[in-house]
């Protein structure tokens, strides 16, 4: 299982989404992100969560997020997004 930090803004993205990346390719069929501990955020952690998205299908893998915050859930669902992120 993967996790996203504490605070994931714009700074932090791009390092974020590299380390997601490197930890999905030892995964199995299914990658499944912990979003529980997202405290601090900003429309970059659902840029984040995409690009991990996009990575687990050309690599033919199920991507699934628990524990996103309902904030984020809000944003995404604002942005009509919220069918990209299945929860596990």
């Amino acid at each position: 299982m993967l996790s996203l930090p504490d605070t994931l803004t714009h700074e932090q993205a791009k390092a974020c989404v590299k380390q997601l990346t490197e930890g999905m390719r030892a995964e199995a069929a299914q990658v499944v992100v912990d979003a529980a501990r997202l405290r601090h955020f900003d429309s970059s952690a659902l840029a984040v969560l995409l690009e991990l998205r996009r990575e687990c299908a050309r690599a033919g893998k199920r991507f699934v997020v628990q524990g996103l915050p309902s904030r984020l859930l809000d944003l995404a669902k604002l942005y009509g997004i919220s069918g990209l992120l299945p929860s596990a």
